[in-house]
């Protein structure tokens, strides 16, 4: 995630299932110290690996407070891109190289926990008194597998808000206040649908809510598309429309035993999404496959786009483009709402070093490590002092993340990332039948039969 590049996320996770595997802080503002944790003696080298170029520098600074606290341990950080971070992960539990230490995300871990290349981190945590209470709600429960140990604490969370192009806006006669007061429902797109038909301008200058706008000569669209149709999970094409239905993705919520897909809340609202690339108002998988979301907006060619809270930096760089922020609209059921996904820090069941590496991600989870984070302005950390922290270091950038991010904590309107078993299984089934449906290929209905194969691999 940039931080994530969460778009990419189904195509690691695709790759993963196919990637046979040979090997079945203290809480609150202390610094944790080298000794006490199970296991022995912590000292020596830890490795760890983060996929953000961005995140870097910061936990370097992380790193060196904690050496400086525990001069017997030293950490070696490690940066590669998303998809060479995963591919490198899972070829280093076959092959042994794997890191003592390393950022993990909500979509993995399961398979992970399921192939043995987890340390559980339960006892590390008692022995040292580590509490669990102290990060923003529900994070820590993400990343308890359905054996009850712990498998990671949490390091940040993301939501979803509207990127607008100022100037764009301004030209349309729309305030930015405008913005924030948005509906929207799956029938006709509400005063959400409105406003992306008039920010809609083709090569002759005609809005999308004008006669003769031509649609298939658009200039500027109303609302940009995030690298696709986001396949299963949605996180920053359509979940924020479908947590406003009343749907949910799962029975329940981590370790769900059956999805949703087949629901007509969900179904319709895939329909709507259609509806605006057949109507010219947001572009086609099509055009935006292998492509920068991001930097077609900072082309000047989307008025609006949907992306996650790790994005902000780079939204906010583009010269020559003023950004703006709002929330995501209001649906039927009267609120906002996002998905609420969060990062942990693991170990791995091979490392050599896992006292030391157990009170490093100790550090990463405390406050004292975090608070660094949240002054740096990259992400949301996971315990509120630093989200805190975040929210006034986005601030001194004169960016609003308390109305279009964080309103969602405020407000109670996030929903958690699905967590299932045979993540990467169903990503194979929904990424092309959710596909077929954003590409005009088959209509919504046809995503009860791909729901139907899910639960099928669920129950199996």
């Amino acid at each position: 995630m940039s931080r994530f590049t969460r778009k990419k996320a189904v195509a690691a996770v695709a790759a993963l299932a196919a990637l046979t595997l040979s090997l079945t802080a203290c809480a609150g503002e202390s610094t944790p110290s080298a000794s006490g944790s199970a296991g022995g003696e912590a000292s020596g080298e830890v490795s760890y690996w983060l996929w953000d170029s961005n995140q870097k520098p910061v936990y370097q600074q992380c790193a060196d407070a904690f050496h400086t606290a525990n001069p017997n341990i030293t950490i070696k950080i490690s940066q590669y891109s998303w998809d060479d971070y995963w591919t490198n992960i899972t070829n280093g539990f076959v092959a042994g190289t794997a890191p003592d230490v390393f950022t993990d995300h909500l979509s993995k871990y399961p398979e992970f926990v399921a192939q043995n290349q987890l340390e559980p981190l339960d006892d590390y945590l008692a022995a040292d008194g580590v509490k669990t209470d102290i990060y923003q709600a529900g994070l820590a429960d993400l990343w308890v597998a359905q054996d009850g140990k712990r498998y990671g604490l949490p390091k940040d969370f993301d939501t979803v808000a509207i990127f607008y192009n100022k100037k764009l806006i301004s030209d349309a006669g729309v305030k930015d206040t405008d913005l924030g007061a948005m509906t929207w429902n799956p029938t006709d797109g509400g005063t959400y649908e409105k406003m992306i038909a008039h920010l809609t301008v083709d090569a002759n200058g005609k809005r999308g809510d004008e006669a003769g706008f031509d649609k298939t000569k658009v200039k500027v669209y109303g609302l940009g598309l995030d690298g696709g149709s986001g396949g299963g999970n949605g996180q920053t094409q359509w979940s924020m429309y479908t947590g406003t239905t009343g749907w949910t993705f799962t029975d329940k919520n981590p370790w769900g035993t059956h999805y949703n897909y087949d629901k007509p809340e969900f179904q319709s609202t895939m329909a709507w999404m259609r509806s605006l690339i057949e109507k010219g108002y947001m572009p086609s998988v099509e055009a935006v496959t292998g492509q920068s979301s991001a930097d077609i907006f900072g082309a000047g060619k989307y008025a609006m786009i949907t992306n996650g809270s790790w994005m902000i930096n780079q939204m906010f760089s583009y010269k020559g483009v003023e950004t703006g922020l709002a929330p995501t609209p209001i649906g039927p059921s009267g609120k906002r709402s996002s998905m609420y996904n969060g990062l942990a820090d693991s170990i791995w069941t091979g490392s050599k070093n896992k006292a030391a590496a157990a009170k490093w991600v100790e550090y990463l989870g405390s406050a004292a490590c975090q608070d660094i984070v949240g002054k740096s302005g990259v992400v949301f950390p996971a315990i509120p002092s630093g989200t805190d922290l975040a929210g006034q270091a986005f601030a001194a950038k004169n960016i609003d993340v308390n109305s279009s991010f964080l309103v969602h904590v405020k407000d109670g309107t996030t929903f958690l990332f699905p967590i299932t078993d045979k993540a990467s299984q169903i990503t194979n089934v929904m990424q092309p039948a959710v596909d077929a449906v954003f590409t005009g290929k088959a209509k919504a209905d046809s995503l009860t039969a791909a729901n139907d194969q899910v639960n099928a691999l669920l129950a199996g």
